[in-house]
């Protein structure tokens, strides 16, 4: 096996196939045992104060960041900053760790939505439902993978202490979309909440292997 094949299978493929598995495991532990136990038996009652509440212009907002995080607006956005990143700063890293963060948290999501069968809130849904679980939020794992993980770049790139500032303000994206899943009534709290591990630690693990200069890829040169 080629050295960067074993470097990828211990810096990401292992511990993305363990959040994977931790996923499940918090999943089936959601839905199954402690499914009629506080805090899991008021999830309900949070999704239909969310949809006692509806109005016009809260809908229109909730739509918004419900549709920032869509499958097709999530993967053209991705291309899109992979190829302005490339070009920007002339390399290939940041690029590849935004894809490979946002492709680990999408297979993660899929994988444990096969296994995990959780029904939508019991409320008045705003979208319509895909085929997949409710846990745990597709959207919201994805948006914490993109938006939080581009301001991860950005704020490792400029120099500027306000523009650091600016670029994390990103992190409210997912938080607002979160919010707007629930709002919509398409995932309960603990749905979300499993999608902030899941987007999280896909960030993190992908950020160690690829953003840190230290980790080197593939053969050295030895100097004489």
């Amino acid at each position: 096996m080629s050295t960067i094949a074993l470097q990828s299978l211990k810096r990401v493929i292992l511990p993305i196939a363990a959040l994977l598995v931790a996923i499940v495991a918090l999943g089936l532990l959601v839905t199954k045992v402690l499914n009629h136990e506080w805090p899991f038996t008021v999830e309900d009652g949070i999704n239909r104060e969310f949809a006692g509440d509806r109005t016009e212009s809260w809908n229109a907002v909730s739509l918004f960041f419900s549709t920032l995080a869509s499958t097709p607006v999530i993967i053209g956005v991705t291309v899109l900053v992979a190829i302005v990143l490339r070009l920007w700063l002339g390399r290939w890293r940041e690029s590849i760790f935004l894809c490979v963060a946002v492709t680990c948290q999408a297979l993660v999501f899929f994988f444990a939505t096969l296994i995990i069968d959780r029904a939508r809130p019991d409320v008045p849904k705003m979208d319509e439902s895909p085929p997949t679980s409710s846990f745990p939020s597709g959207h919201t794992s994805a948006a914490v993978a993109l938006y939080i993980g581009l301001a991860v770049v950005l704020a490792l790139t400029v120099r500027q202490t306000w523009l650091k500032m600016l670029c994390w303000s990103l992190v409210l994206v997912p938080v607002a979309v979160a919010v707007s899943r629930l709002y919509r009534g398409m995932h309960h709290p603990s749905d979300v909440t499993a999608s902030f591990i899941n987007g999280g630690i896909c960030v993190l693990v992908v950020s160690r292997a690829v953003l840190d200069r230290s980790v080197q890829w593939g053969k050295q040169k030895v100097s004489a």
